[in-house]
């Protein structure tokens, strides 16, 4: 199970890093649908990379795998509220729903309930 939680981790990260990074065009669109403010859209964003590097980090140092994990599920629930609030179609929440699925099961299964 902890190899498959590892794997999550990676995916998380690099997914956060390819939409953050390599798509932002995309991210500057959907933060102005939202109607969030640049400055919350860069706090946003420098969280969940700075989390996905925690999350690769806790790889090894597994003391910051589990609160990186449940902050990363936070976002990606404030995620779901946003695409819901503006009525997105279904297929926008697939991502970060999936991102959220993720995210929880990384932090079950470093507390050791799964």
């Amino acid at each position: 199970m902890e190899n498959i939680a590892i794997l999550a981790q990676l995916i998380i990260a690099i997914s956060i890093v390819v939409v953050w990074v390599f798509r932002f065009d995309n991210i500057v669109m959907e933060f102005k649908q939202y109607g969030l403010s640049p400055l919350i859209r860069s706090m946003v964003g420098a969280s969940k990379i700075a989390l996905s590097t925690l999350l690769v980090v806790g790889i090894f140092y597994k003391e910051v795998v589990f609160i990186s994990a449940l902050l990363m599920a936070f976002l990606m629930i404030c995620a779901q509220i946003a695409h819901i609030k503006v009525k997105n179609p279904l297929t926008k929440y697939i991502p970060s729903f999936l991102l959220l699925i993720m995210s929880l099961f990384v932090a079950a299964v470093d507390s050791g309930l799964l």
